[in-house]
């Protein structure tokens, strides 16, 4: 998420009420999550797993919970917890706005698009020429849809991310700032949930084409002409690029990449990233000619014991 104007160090450092190392006029241009940063962004770490790879990643600024050493040209919020004060500063930029029509009136709905009744327009959503948005569709805020979209009732774009923190108390969330992009082209079946990205977008590319009840997780990416049948489920901050295609109750964990063209068989787990121009099959999913020349062999095992019985 980009900031609508430059803050400062010491401007930002005096929201969260936190001390900073770095010149107090050093420049903020946002914020993200460490897969998204760019020059100018604050990103959060609060394991000492992770602090080398939030010092070293292209955030210039790092809300972190220990006083370290400061990369040179980078700037740090020291914070006893950058996780609440991550969500402070969401609250600050980008704050929940209560609805107060059905279809908001700072919408942008493109020529000859139909919005059926009972659909919820969220504010500064954008909709693009020649789409159907279909009754009890919900469109959460700062969604963008593109031109001859498609979306069946009751499904919602742009719930928060299933992102969550441990605490003695209970489960605290992060909260989600992010938005759901779908580009043109693309049908969305009924009862799909898409959720938007914590701090960047959900994308959902050109001509792919999703079937009904499909779950598709904070930041992930789907490609262009992909095919997702029934009851899948994407976790967040997935790539998956063009022409894959998932047949239904396919499971994928997080933070992997599916290659180009890939196709993914009826209930495939995905438990780390795949290579494309294959098929897979089974959990986890395993190149699906290996698979099926294996379980051949098998059948083939109490044969081959009786073959060893008959020459002994």
């Amino acid at each position: 998420m980009k900031f609508p104007i430059p803050y400062t160090l010491k401007q930002v450092a005096q929201l969260i009420d936190c001390n900073f190392v770095g010149n107090p006029d050093f420049s903020v241009l946002g914020m993200n999550e460490i897969h998204v940063v760019e020059a100018g962004d604050i990103v959060f770490v609060d394991h000492p797993k992770y602090y080398d790879k939030a010092l070293n990643s292209a955030a210039t600024i790092i809300l972190i919970n220990k006083e370290v050493a400061c990369p040179e040209g980078k700037a740090l919020l020291i914070s006893d917890d950058p996780f609440r004060d991550f969500n402070k500063l969401t609250d600050f930029f980008k704050p929940f706005q209560v609805a107060i029509s059905s279809i908001s009136d700072s919408a942008v709905i493109g020529a000859n698009s139909v919005i059926q009744p009972n659909a919820f327009i969220g504010h500064n959503v954008v909709i693009g020429e020649n789409c159907i948005i279909h009754a009890n569709v919900s469109i959460y805020d700062d969604t963008v849809i593109g031109n001859n979209v498609t979306i069946h009732s009751g499904t919602v774009l742009g719930a928060n991310a299933f992102y969550y923190k441990k605490r003695p108390e209970g489960f605290d969330r992060l909260k989600s700032c992010g938005r759901v992009v779908i580009e043109d082209n693309v049908d969305i079946g009924a009862n799909c949930t898409i959720d938007r990205g914590v701090t960047g977008d959900t994308t959902i590319k050109e001509g792919s084409k999703l079937d009904n009840l499909i779950q598709i997780g904070h930041d992930t990416v789907i490609g262009k002409r992909c095919l997702i049948a029934s009851q899948v489920g994407i976790a967040g901050c997935v790539v998956v690029e063009d022409e894959v295609t998932f047949w239904g109750q396919v499971g994928c964990t997080s933070g992997v990449t599916i290659g180009e063209k890939a196709v993914l068989h009826a209930q495939a787990g995905i438990s780390k990233s795949l290579e494309g121009h294959k098929t897979y099959w089974g959990i986890p999913a395993q190149d699906a000619r290996i698979v099926m020349r294996e379980m051949a062999n098998i059948k083939q095992i109490p044969e081959i014991l009786q073959f060893i019985k008959s020459k002994k």
